[in-house]
């Protein structure tokens, strides 16, 4: 019998210790940190580099397209009641056989988004304001010609280790070069994650655009797992995985390609 209490008394005292405190608080900070890194309009400034690369593109679907988005979030405190958080998305593109038998390297367009946020984030998040397509493509064929603009809007809830929600924006052209056509396109990108206290995270979300003048959609759905790590004292959100089209309009991508995930993070900008 005080074998037993000895037992029972050393055990509590050993969880009670303040490595145990510390590795379960770590985990829990690793947990919420990396919930962070995959909300679209957090408080903490990132910096997203999204990796994709496509296959089966073109007339012969022998191409393949490499994309890296480099998209960073930066969230301003405008007063005690709203955020402003700008969002940018920056694309690299490498593409070869996918016009033709030619390839083009460069820069793509570059969409500008501004989420006027509340700072209250119970029981959800949303953020609604203008999105900007800016014409900085490098090549006719990596880019649209047009400056476009439209309404952008974000709806999201966290809970336990669950993010999920939805990201949606709609461009029109407003100028630009008269003999590209028209813009009027819509992006939707449903996701959803789920966070471990150890800062694991399984992702699934879609990249879809529909372009009105043609009536077609690009549907790609991501599933990939990241892991929260440090590397040289620098918070990094790391992973990769799969890139499946279940439709994409004539000359677009067929089949599963890959995606890749490295994400930096601060939390000084911690609003």
């Amino acid at each position: 019998m005080i074998l037993v209490l000895s037992l029972e008394v050393r055990s509590q005292t050993v969880a009670n210790t303040p490595a145990a405190t510390d590795t379960h608080q770590n985990k829990s900070q690793s947990q919420e940190t990396a919930k962070k890194l995959v909300n679209p309009i957090s408080s903490v400034m990132s910096f997203p580099f999204i990796n994709n690369l496509d296959f089966r593109l073109g007339a012969n679907q022998k191409g393949f397209r490499y994309t890296m988005n480099f998209q960073p979030l930066l969230p301003f405190k405008l007063n005690n009641h709203w955020n402003l958080i700008s969002r940018t998305i920056a694309p690299l593109v490498h593409q070869s056989d996918v016009i033709g038998q030619s390839s083009q390297t460069g820069l793509g367009d570059f969409l500008q988004s501004f989420f006027f946020s509340p700072r209250r984030t119970k029981p959800f998040m949303w953020g609604a304001g203008p999105a900007l397509l800016i014409p900085t493509a490098t090549s006719t064929f990596l880019g649209t010609g047009k400056l476009s603009m439209g309404p952008t809007f974000v709806i999201l809830r966290q809970h336990g280790g669950w993010t999920y929600g939805v990201l949606s924006n709609h461009v029109w052209s407003i100028a630009g070069d008269d003999t590209r056509s028209k813009v009027s396109s819509t992006f939707l990108q449903p996701f959803s994650a789920y966070t471990t206290r150890s800062g694991w995270t399984l992702n699934a979300n879609s990249d879809s655009t529909k372009n009105w003048s043609t009536g077609r959609w690009g549907v790609p759905v991501n599933i990939f797992v990241t892991k929260l790590v440090r590397v040289a004292g620098q918070t990094v959100n790391m992973g990769g995985g799969a890139r499946c089209w279940v439709t994409a309009p004539p000359g677009g991508p067929q089949g599963c390609g890959a995606r890749v995930n490295i994400t930096l993070g601060s939390s000084r900008l911690s609003l």
